[in-house]
């Protein structure tokens, strides 16, 4: 089980001063555990969230004693892309757990391989429910069943470590190949060469435009 080392924190203080001296505040609670302040190192909780994500146990080591929990939830900065908050659940002991766990896919599609289709991931997660000592980090995903473009991975055909229980509706597709596209060369359409304009050179006088001078009388007799 993963160890984080936390620090009560003084609600007083602000944000900005607790990340200045290298760590982020953060706040853990659970359905019977009341909602409590508390700080943790950045780089320790970098680490800690490398590996467990939102799946693996973590243990809050605090003042007032060690207490079991998952990472609920973070808020990163928008910007630099690094963690600002961390919110701690407390699952109750004794009690199943519902999380989502990341997809590694693995292995040869044949029908990548030797077919030249895509692979399409369409789950990158799973629902699951576990005790939380059988929650897994992953679940892995062998992708080699994918033969033809007609196969398909479903969320039944996983076979989850023991004490897991599927949550994901059974058939869910997870992945499948798709035909590559085929690109059809456009062909070039004739000129016409009716449709072309000759430009005239010149200008060509209209029946509306007179002559620059005006017309002479007629002598008289």
């Amino acid at each position: 089980m993963l160890s984080l080392k936390a620090e009560i924190r003084d609600t007083k203080t602000k944000p900005e001063m607790i990340r200045k001296a290298g760590k982020i505040p953060a706040v853990f609670y659970g359905k019977k555990e009341k909602s409590t302040p508390i700080s943790v190192s950045k780089v320790d909780f970098l680490k800690a969230w490398r590996e467990a994500r939102e799946s693996s146990v973590i243990s809050l080591q605090t003042p007032e004693g060690a207490v079991e929990s998952l990472i609920h939830e973070i808020d990163f900065d928008p910007v630099t892309g690094s963690p600002r908050h961390a919110d701690f659940y407390v699952f109750e002991k004794g009690h199943k757990v519902k999380v989502e766990v990341p997809l590694e896919f693995e292995g040869v599609s044949p029908a990548v391989k030797d077919l030249g289709g895509v692979l399409v991931k369409v789950l990158y997660a799973l629902k699951i429910e576990a005790m939380p000592k059988d929650l897994p980090h992953n679940v892995v995903i062998d992708i080699s069943p994918l033969a033809t473009f007609e196969s398909q991975i479903l969320a039944k055909d996983i076979v989850l470590p023991s004490g897991v229980t599927l949550l994901e509706h059974a058939d869910e597709v997870v992945a499948l190949v798709s035909a590559p596209r085929e690109e059809k060369e456009e062909e070039s359409a004739p000129i016409d060469l009716s449709a072309i304009e000759v430009e005239k050179k010149g200008k060509e006088e209209t029946p509306e435009e007179g002559t620059d001078k005006a017309a002479e009388p007629a002598p008289k007799a």
